[in-house]
């Protein structure tokens, strides 16, 4: 038996060394060492070579796999021909799809689809009106001041509640209005242009535009002050404050909480979370201070700014040269199917999710993948069994919450219904309204029901992961199980590297700034002592302060406040990741060398994997500005500048770039 696992070694070995093993080196670019900069070094011959396509922000691992991804589900929807039952997952799929292709139809209704809303906002009176007006745009999806979701009470995940939020800007964030900076200026400035530039396409005089334009400036930068910073809203503790209907009503007295909760569906409820209760007392008040008519000015745009994309050329067209040129640097528009196939997904996600799975993942691949989780949850508690800086009564804790984590691999148990929707082929608009408020309607229906821990947060088809703090579960849908993150015949060093890091990261957010805060049962509660607290925030601090000092385009630098989550995750995900790839060498037995590469040089080849991209300067600049994750630079050189494993596999000594003396070095999980 002994001699025939090691032919069976010989023969795998044998079998990588003559094929693509899951990682190209033909990326490589050995002018660059890989102590100095292991991210150019992995890919500097890509990076070099690729052009990111004119439809694109940015073009990467993750970026090519989408549209891979776009092009499978594309071809199902494709095929859906034939006669179909009203109401069936093909009819629906079909027809929303086609609705969405139907240009023709779309240039010829122009306005029309929104014409009804924007007369109800032309018909506001009173604030009375203004409240129902904002209450039916929210079962409508169509945005408003303030926010409403359903999710689960954070100190209590046995029961959902109603939770509010800020809402109200065109901007992606409350700095964009604020700040003075150059990259902040030239973005306003965009925006005030393209609220001109809408507003001319439905008939505003120059005088007009201008008037209105200050009138929508006036009232979102009275918003954004009220905002509560990005970096607040990633905190926990911040956003949760639970308040009665009563107090609520004394907060925010100007509207009428019960009539505008029984309006969009939520009934009577006793008690609710305002996650940014200043923003909502200043909301509040400005439903008096500013007028009736500059309100109907400022929702009138919305409706408009947030329909644009549905409509006729020009107002798609419009809506891109803000938030695709101006914003993120893209060329060119996305093409039609595209755009199409995505509302079509979007919508009706686990209808079209279901038709993806069964065309497009295996159970071998799922069983693959339980493998490789089995091995770092081990990995994971045989590291916080060895922690220096955790007590015995936290640890134990830490483990109690490691052993409760779910994990959702491919799809869901079982699927979410569609029942009742009503999808027509030539109803684009109207199809996206129905969908928005039947999935609103489904969101209110938990309200008073058990905990639905089966449901998945993302759809099968999307290419990406994510953890759950109050349902303290990891999932991973079908469509990020593919190369070069994941595959059945790929080196499993490459394999452990990419995808195994991909869960050490989700695993980790469990255990990061934030969600250390969340108990095993999903809740909101202190469980460190406060001498395990202080060294966590500790080592913490040194990630924060190495981030801080990343620079990007034009001056501006990496938030490390703002990215601290994911930054410990990406440390925490690679390092478990490595230490299962070693569990999983052990089982396997003798190690050998793949072109040339060690098991260890090859598992940090596979990490680098999943953020090989390349991006427009207004993308990073919008990223560093908005987004919790790093540049993808940052998010490989980061982590291996403070793994000792990186500087044994590569020989990193010091006067190397990437070398930081050991008291520098983070080391959290």
């Amino acid at each position: 038996m002994k001699k025939i696992a090691r032919c069976a070694k010989f023969i795998y070995y044998a079998r990588m060394a003559k094929k693509q093993w899951g990682f190209d080196t033909r990326t490589i670019d050995k002018a660059v060492r890989p102590q100095d900069d292991f991210y150019r070094y992995a890919h500097g011959k890509w990076l070099a070579k690729a052009k990111i396509p004119p439809q694109e922000s940015r073009w990467g691992a993750f970026s090519t796999l989408r549209l891979d991804t776009e092009k499978k589900v594309q071809s199902i929807v494709q095929g859906l021909k034939g006669r179909y039952p009203a109401g069936s997952p093909g009819q629906m799929i079909r027809d929303f799809y086609r609705s969405g292709m139907d240009e023709a139809r779309r240039e010829k209704l122009g306005l029309v689809p929104l014409l009804s809303w924007l007369a109800r906002a032309e018909q506001v009176m009173t604030k009375e009106d203004l409240l129902t007006l904002l209450a039916d745009m929210e079962r409508a999806g169509m945005g408003g001041i303030f926010g409403v979701m359903i999710d689960q009470d954070s100190k209590k995940s046995t029961r959902y509640l109603v939770h509010l939020y800020q809402s109200g800007l065109g901007l992606p964030d409350r700095d964009y209005y604020l700040k003075e900076d150059a990259e902040s200026l030239r973005v306003r400035k965009g925006y005030e242009q393209h609220i001109e530039a809408l507003l001319r396409l439905v008939g505003d005089t120059p005088a007009e535009q201008r008037k209105n334009r200050q009138i929508i400036m006036n009232i979102e930068t009275a918003l954004a002050k009220a905002s509560m910073s990005k970096e607040d809203v990633r905190n926990p503790d911040k956003v949760y404050n639970k308040f009665s209907l009563a107090k609520l009503g004394t907060l925010a007295p100007q509207v009428d909480w019960r009539q505008y909760f029984s309006t969009i569906g939520a009934g009577k409820e006793r008690e609710v979370i305002l996650m940014t209760p200043d923003f909502l007392a200043t909301a509040s008040r400005m439903l008096d201070t500013v007028s009736i008519e500059e309100w109907k000015t400022y929702l009138r745009f919305h409706l408009i700014n947030g329909s644009a994309s549905a409509l006729s050329k020009k107002f798609v067209n419009e809506n891109f040269s803000f938030y695709g040129k101006v914003l993120s640097g893209q060329k060119k528009l996305k093409p039609l199917w595209r755009r199409s196939l995505g509302s079509t997904s979007g919508a009706l996600g686990e209808l079209v999710g279901q038709l993806y799975v069964k065309q497009h993942f295996t159970p071998e691949a799922k069983k693959r993948m339980n493998g490789l989780i089995n091995d770092l949850f081990a990995t994971y508690a045989d590291r916080i069994k060895r922690l220096d800086w955790m007590s015995a009564a936290t640890k134990k804790r830490a483990l109690a919450k490691l052993r409760l984590i779910s994990r959702k691999i491919g799809y869901p148990d079982k699927w979410k219904s569609y029942r009742g929707l009503i999808v027509r082929p030539d109803e684009y608009f109207n199809n996206l309204l129905r969908s928005a408020e039947f999935e609103h309607n489904r969101q209110m229906k938990k309200l008073g029901r058990p905990i639905d821990r089966g449901e998945w947060l993302m759809y099968p088809q999307m290419v990406n992961a994510y953890y759950s703090p109050s349902l303290n579960d990891i999932a991973f849908p079908a469509a990020i199980l593919q190369p070069p993150f994941f595959s059945l015949s790929a080196d499993d060093a490459v394999n452990y590297g990419s995808i195994g890091s991909v869960i050490g990261h989700e695993l980790t957010h469990a255990f990061d700034d934030q969600g250390s805060k969340f108990d095993g049962h999903g809740n909101l509660k202190g469980w460190w002592t406060p001498q395990d607290k202080r060294r966590f925030e500790a080592k913490a601090k040194l990630v924060k302060e190495q981030f801080d000092g990343y620079m990007v385009a034009d001056g501006l630098k990496v938030n490390g406040q703002l990215t601290l989550g994911e930054n410990i995750a990406d440390l925490g995900g690679a390092s478990i990741a490595y230490n299962a790839y070693q569990r999983h060498l052990r089982r396997l037995g003798k190690r050998r060398s793949i072109n040339g590469f060690t098991p260890e040089q090859r598992f940090f080849l596979g990490f680098a994997l999943f953020e090989r991209e390349l991006s427009r300067p207004e993308f990073v600049k919008m990223q560093v500005l908005t987004d919790p994750h790093s540049p993808g630079i940052f998010r490989i050189n980061g982590p291996v500048s403070n793994m000792e494993e990186f500087y044994t596999a590569f020989g990193v000594k010091k006067g190397d770039k990437l070398y930081r003396e050991p008291k520098s070095r983070a080391k959290i999980w």
